[in-house]
């Protein structure tokens, strides 16, 4: 009889959930907001979703990515013009939703091998 085996997930960091205003990926909680890629996780210092500029997510955007996952905070919100004309101008496009929702899409394209970055605001 034929067996059936899971795939193991890629590698990398994935929201485990969420403490206060932030997210909990691992052991560590990411209170003021997050950048992930499929390597690594690091704090941000995540500016007001209203300036949120090119610079402010400039770790993200070396290597081919798919998209830029956005999490706009606690509530879905448009991020300036500006910030989604840089990104694709870099062949970057940006999809945009609410933290809590980003962060469970993040986990779902992962396991799906899908090659994204991520900018999480706090909740």
């Amino acid at each position: 009889m034929p067996t059936i085996e899971r795939e193991s997930p890629p590698g990398g960091p994935v929201v485990r959930g969420f403490a206060g205003r932030g997210f909990r990926v691992g052991e560590t909680v990411y209170a003021d907001g997050l950048l992930m890629t499929a390597e690594w996780a690091m704090a941000w210092n995540a500016p007001s979703l209203d300036t949120l500029a090119e610079a402010d997510v400039l770790p993200l955007l070396d290597g081919p990515h798919e998209f830029l996952l956005l999490g706009t905070g606690p509530s879905l919100r448009r991020p300036p013009a500006a910030f989604t004309a840089a990104l694709d101008a870099r062949s970057i496009g940006v999809e945009i939703m609410d933290s809590r929702a980003a962060a469970r899409l993040w986990g779902v394209l992962r396991a799906e091998g899908r090659q994204i970055v991520a900018a999480l605001l706090p909740l």
